[in-house]
């Protein structure tokens, strides 16, 4: 089992959003950087853990707890011109970017991202790393059990 931080604009999707959909899972889809796509459709598994994490908000922190409910697949968005994340580049015969469905496990106290800076057992985590931008990250099994501690859902 591995372990991920997703971010997600929470105007476009937020964790709220995940827990109000059918069965709690939703698509991951509009991811358009080569390395968080390649850790999406190389190495994410079902059953891998998931910080989902809002950004690009005004408060951006851990919202919840996500997990890996499907295997890869393309995502729809790429082919629709009507979309922000259409690639004319791709074709339904060669897409260039995935999708991966991910379900609502528990929502517990929101980690602010000044909250995981402030942490020490926290330095090492790619999130935290000057320069980092990935919208999908690995994350470490110690990392993990600290934040799901720092939620109280340990």
């Amino acid at each position: 089992m591995r372990y991920w931080l997703m971010k997600s604009e929470p105007d476009e999707v937020s964790f709220d959003d995940v827990l109000a959909a059918p069965d709690k899972t939703v698509a991951w889809f509009g991811v358009r950087n080569y390395q968080a796509r390649n850790f999406m459709r190389d190495q994410m598994q079902p059953g891998d853990g998931v910080l989902f994490y809002h950004s690009s908000c005004a408060v951006p922190g851990v919202a919840g707890i996500a997990r890996v409910v499907g295997t890869p697949y393309a995502d729809a968005s790429q082919f629709d011109p009507g979309s922000h994340y259409h690639d004319p580049k791709a074709t339904p015969e060669n897409p260039r970017w995935i999708s991966v469905d991910v379900q609502a496990v528990a929502q517990g106290r929101y980690l602010p991202l000044t909250a995981l800076r402030g942490e020490p057992a926290l330095e090492d985590m790619v999130l935290l790393q000057k320069g980092s931008r990935l919208s999908v990250s690995p994350v470490t099994p110690g990392q993990w059990k600290r934040i799901l501690a720092m939620a109280g859902l340990d």
